[in-house]
C-alpha cells in the first residue's frame, strides 16, 4: 500500500467540517486548525452556525460547519472552493457539495446515509452508491462500526461512542494532510482531566481514524504544507473576539485607565465579555448587566468615574444603546462601544454575518450626534482595531464604536503577539486637582477635547448631564446660539481625528483603471481577488477603509487618480451612500451581497470585469 500513499507538497489547502449541530464540527475544525497553527502554517477558519438554537437533526437547516484554509503562504481569506469536505450526514454533503470541485476528498460516514436521513437531506437516493459523486474523490467508511471496533475493550455506553465520531474524521484528516496528533492529545488530557475514560476513548478514535487512512486504497495520496515564512515572534491562533478583548486590556494597561466593561450577553459578541470575565487578575472590572441600557448607561458612569469603560453588543442590541450612546456625547465622555455585527433586522440571523449596521452606527442617533467609527479588517486585526478605538476615544473625549462581524469575532487566524512596549502611546487629557483655571468645557487648542475630570478630585467640581451646556462654563443652557456652538465643536472635535489617524493606503499603483473600495472584514477576500486581477495584466488596485469617521484625510487624493471606482460591501450600499454624501464630485459603481454569507473571489473579479469592460 505504501506506493499508493505518495506525498504531494502543497502551498494552501481548504478543509470543511461539516455535520449536525451538536456533531462536534467545530471542535474538530479548531482543533485541526490549532494543529495547523502548531506545524507553522498561517492560517485563517470561518465557523458557520445554524441560526436555530437546535434544528431537527438530518436537516439542511441543521448543519454546522467549520472551514479552515491554512498553506505555506500569507492566507487572506478561509478560501471560496474546498480541497476537502468531511461531511458526517447526507444532510452536511448535501449542503456544501456546491463548495465542491473535481477531485475534491468528501470524507463521510457510510452508516449515516440510511432512509430517514436521506428522506430528510432531500436526497431521493444514496449519493454514494447511485454515481452523482464520481466526480469526486469520496472516502466513505462505516465510522460507528469501526469505532466500536477499536474501543470494544472498555466499557464505554453506544451515546458516547456515536459522540466520537468527528474525532475518527479529525483523524482521517489528520493523516491526509501530514499533521501529528500530539497537540489534539494534549487538548484531551486537559479538557477531560477528571474523565480518563473520555481521553483515552477520543485518543483511541483520533488513531483509528489516523491509521484508517495511512491503510486505505480509496486516499490516493498525502498532503505536506510547509511553515509559511513568518516573522520571528510568538504566535497563536486567535479569534475576532478574544482578540478585541485583549486589545481593550492592552489600551487599559497603556492608559493607565482601569478597564470597565458593562455588557449584555448577546450573540456573536458574548465572547469578549466571556473573555474580560476571566481576565480580572489584569484588572478588568466586567459586569453582566440586566440588559443593554443597564450595560452602556453603567459604562457611561464608570467612564465619568475615571476608568476606560466599554460596552459590547451587535445590532439589536446596539439599538438599544442608542439613547444612551446620545447621552455619552453630549456629556463628551470617552466610551468604546463593539459591535460584531450579525444579519438583520430585528432578530434577524443571529449567527450570520453581515455589513449592515453602518447606517445605524452613523446616523442612529437624535439630533446633531458625530462620533468615531472604526472597523477591524481582520480576526487578529481587531486587537489593534480595539486598541486604536480606545485610544481615540479617551485621547478625544468622545465615543467611538468599533465594528467587527460575525465572521470575525467567530473567525480565527494566526497572530503574533507584540510586545505591549512597541504599542503606541495613549495619554487621556486628564485634569489635575486643584486647578485653578480648570473649566468643564474649555478645550485644547488641537483636539477640541475637554479635560477628564475624575469626580471627587479637589477644584474639579462640574455639572454633567443630558442638557446641553454652555461653552467653557458647562452650565446648563438652552441659549440657541450657544447650542449652535456646541454642535459645532462636537462635529469639529470628530473630524479633527483626522490629523491623528494614518493615511490611507493603495495596495496596487496608485493610479489606475480601477479602484476596488471596500472597508471591515471584506479585506482578505478584496484583496485575493485584486491580486488576482493584477496577475491578469488588469490596472486594478485596493484602498480597504478602517477609518470611517471621520474618512482618512488623503481620500480624495486617492480617489482622483484612478478612471474607475468600485465600493464592496455585505449590505446593499450603505458605505456607498456615505462616501456620495461625502464625495460628491465622484462616480461609484457598487457591488454589494446581502445574503448574510461572505463575498467569493470569482462574483468579486466578475464584477470588476463587467465594469471595465463597461462604456
Amino acid at each position: 500500500m505504501s506506493e499508493l500513499k505518495k506525498v504531494v507538497e502543497l502551498e494552501d489547502a481548504v478543509i470543511k467540517f461539516v455535520g449536525d449541530s451538536g456533531d462536534g464540527m467545530q471542535l474538530s475544525g479548531t482543533l485541526f486548525a490549532d494543529t495547523a497553527a502548531q506545524d507553522g502554517n498561517d492560517l485563517t477558519t470561518f465557523p458557520d452556525y445554524p441560526a436555530e438554537v437546535r434544528a431537527p437533526q438530518n436537516t439542511i437547516a441543521g448543519v454546522s460547519g467549520f472551514q479552515v484554509h491554512f498553506g505555506s503562504k500569507k492566507i487572506l481569506t478561509f478560501g471560496d472552493i474546498c480541497d476537502t469536505i468531511v461531511a458526517l450526514n447526507p444532510a452536511s454533503l448535501r449542503a456544501n457539495l456546491k463548495w465542491a470541485k473535481k477531485d475534491t476528498i468528501i470524507i463521510t460516514d457510510s452508516e449515516a446515509y440510511n432512509v430517514p436521513a436521506l428522506e430528510k437531506s432531500g436526497y431521493k437516493s444514496n449519493p454514494l452508491s447511485d454515481g452523482s459523486l464520481k466526480n469526486y474523490n469520496v472516502v466513505s467508511a462505516p465510522f460507528t462500526t469501526l469505532i466500536k471496533e477499536c474501543v470494544k475493550d472498555m466499557n464505554i455506553d453506544n451515546k458516547t461512542t456515536l459522540k466520537s465520531r468527528n474525532m475518527f474524521a479529525l483523524g482521517v484528516a489528520f493523516k491526509i494532510y501530514g499533521k501529528n496528533l500530539e497537540h489534539t492529545f494534549k487538548y484531551l488530557e486537559k479538557k477531560f482531566s477528571k474523565r480518563p475514560e473520555v481521553v483515552e476513548l477520543n485518543k483511541k478514535v483520533v488513531k483509528a481514524g489516523f491509521d484508517f487512512a495511512a491503510t486505505n486504497p480509496q486516499i490516493k495520496c498525502t498532503y505536506k504544507i510547509n511553515k509559511a515564512n513568518m516573522a520571528n515572534g510568538s504566535y497563536r491562533n486567535i479569534t475576532g473576539n478574544i482578540a478585541t478583548a485583549w486589545g481593550l486590556l492592552a489600551a487599559s494597561e497603556k492608559s493607565e485607565r482601569p478597564l470597565y466593561l458593562g455588557s449584555y450577553p448577546i450573540t456573536p459578541a458574548t465572547e469578549i465579555l466571556i473573555e474580560l470575565a476571566k481576565n480580572k487578575s489584569l484588572g478588568a472590572k466586567v459586569v453582566q448587566c440586566e440588559d443593554e441600557i443597564a450595560g452602556i448607561c453603567s459604562s457611561i458612569g464608570a467612564s465619568y468615574a475615571g476608568s476606560m469603560a466599554c460596552t459590547t453588543t451587535s445590532g439589536p442590541g446596539l439599538s438599544l444603546k442608542t439613547e444612551a450612546l446620545g447621552l455619552a456625547v453630549i456629556m463628551e465622555l470617552p466610551l468604546v462601544v463593539v459591535d460584531v455585527q450579525r444579519g438583520g433586522p430585528s432578530t434577524g440571523l443571529p449567527t450570520k454575518s453581515e455589513q449592515s449596521d453602518l447606517f445605524q452606527v452613523l446616523f442612529g442617533r437624535n439630533g446633531e450626534c458625530p462620533l468615531i467609527v472604526i472597523a477591524a479588517e481582520s480576526s487578529s486585526d481587531c486587537f489593534y482595531s480595539a486598541y486604536e478605538t480606545a485610544k481615540l476615544s479617551m485621547e478625544h473625549m468622545t465615543p467611538a464604536v468599533l465594528l467587527t462581524d460575525g465572521s470575525l469575532g467567530n473567525g480565527s487566524e494566526l497572530f503574533k503577539i507584540p510586545d505591549t512596549k512597541d504599542l503606541p502611546k495613549i495619554t487621556p487629557p486628564m485634569a489635575k486637582a486643584n486647578d485653578t483655571t480648570f473649566k468643564p468645557y474649555k478645550r485644547d487648542d488641537k483636539t477640541l477635547a475637554r479635560l477628564w475630570a475624575i469626580p471627587g478630585t479637589e477644584g474639579l467640581r462640574h455639572r454633567i448631564g443630558g442638557l446641553e451646556k454652555e461653552n467653557i462654563t458647562g452650565n446648563v443652557s438652552m441659549d440657541p446660539i450657544n447650542h449652535e456652538i456646541m454642535v459645532n465643536l462636537r462635529a469639529e472635535k470628530v473630524q479633527r481625528v483626522a490629523n491623528y489617524i494614518a493615511p490611507q493606503e493603495v495596495f496596487g499603483k496608485s493610479e489606475g483603471d480601477l479602484l476596488v473600495v471596500g472597508w471591515g472584514g471584506t479585506k482578505g477576500v478584496i484583496r485575493d481577488s485584486v491580486i488576482e486581477m493584477q496577475n491578469e495584466g488588469k490596472k486594478v488596485s485596493h484602498a480597504h477603509f478602517k477609518h470611517i469617521m471621520p474618512l482618512p484625510k488623503n481620500t480624495t487624493e486617492i480617489f482622483g487618480k484612478f478612471k474607475k471606482i468600485v465600493v464592496c460591501e455585505l449590505n446593499s450600499g450603505q458605505f456607498v451612500a456615505y462616501l456620495r454624501m461625502t464625495l460628491p464630485q465622484f462616480k461609484f459603481e457598487q457591488a454589494n451581497k446581502v445574503q448574510s454569507l461572505p463575498f467569493m473571489i470569482s462574483e468579486l473579479k466578475e464584477k470588476y470585469n463587467k465594469i471595465l469592460n463597461k462604456k
